[in-house]
């Protein structure tokens, strides 16, 4: 007999075994040290309260990781990672967690509950649209072994050791499309000295930025104001990032499969698409 429930009075330690376990054969091959799931949810506004568990007596044999914040002026819940370890499969675990996490978001008058799902995972998109989850945008991810890059130095680039809300309020100028949850403005300042960022102007005016994890190498915005692009300045800040992060591998996850320019720009520079995604929302 399982029993689910909240998540608050579950170790850490407990919640990465668990999490290694569940994602032991997925299609992305997960390098996720404890310290970087602990930065992983606290990126994402992990609330264990918020959370749901399946434990079968002391073990922790499936969870759903919830975040919560506004986004688009909602009370909103993000599904960080939802797994469950293989031997306890196809027995309804995934469903019965997220039946008793709806009913527990009503209770807190959360208004909607999104997540990401990969494309190539029917089951698991099957399994959203039958709980009531609608695909809002479908995302690109890229990857670049870091040895590959040819630089590009024809700007410039200065760093920031923080990015204050009037910077903010300028940079937001620059998207396209607005960043996923993972990539958004609350979620880098969730861990805001994990970051470098990287500037360049001209005339004084910042004309574009970057960012990236100094560790892991993740890339969650990069932009260029509307007037000044295609003149190298994107490449230029890019090369830097790269320059700035130990990690040899770079990524950028979840680029709005609308925003062609963008993905273009990576595709130019040898990034490769290596999975694709799909935002969902469940109004609730």
């Amino acid at each position: 007999m399982l029993n689910y429930k909240t998540l608050e009075n579950t170790d850490i330690k407990i919640l990465h075994e668990g999490f290694i376990k569940a994602f032991s054969d997925y299609q992305v091959k997960m390098d996720l040290p404890l310290w970087k799931l602990q930065q992983m949810l606290q990126r994402r506004g992990y609330v264990p309260a918020l959370s749901m568990g399946a434990f079968k007596e002391d073990e922790l044999v499936g969870f759903v990781l919830n975040g919560f914040r506004s986004w688009n002026g909602k009370s909103t819940v993000y599904d960080t990672g939802t797994g469950v370890i293989p031997d306890y499969r196809r027995q309804g675990i995934t469903t019965n967690m997220f039946q008793n996490n709806v009913v527990l978001l009503k209770e807190k008058n959360i208004t909607q509950y999104l997540l990401e799902v990969i494309q190539s995972n029917k089951s698991a998109l099957e399994l959203y649209q039958k709980q009531g989850f609608e695909i809002t945008r479908s995302f690109r991810c890229y990857q670049l072994e870091k040895c590959k890059y040819t630089p590009v130095s024809a700007y410039q680039v200065e760093h920031l050791d923080k990015i204050d809300e009037t910077v903010w309020e300028q940079l937001k100028t620059f998207w396209d499309i607005q960043p996923s949850w993972q990539n958004s403005i609350d979620s880098v300042r969730a861990i805001a000295d994990e970051f470098i960022y990287s500037f360049v102007r001209i005339d004084n005016a910042i004309v574009g930025y970057g960012i990236i994890d100094k560790k892991t190498g993740d890339i969650p915005q990069l932009g260029v104001s509307k007037s000044s692009r295609r003149q190298g300045i994107g490449s230029s800040i890019l090369t830097d990032l790269i320059n700035s992060t130990i990690s040899e591998k770079i990524t950028v996850l979840n680029i709005d499969d609308e925003s062609k320019s963008t993905k273009d720009f990576f595709n130019k520079l040898g990034f490769q698409q290596y999975v694709d995604q799909y935002e969902m929302i469940l109004q609730l």
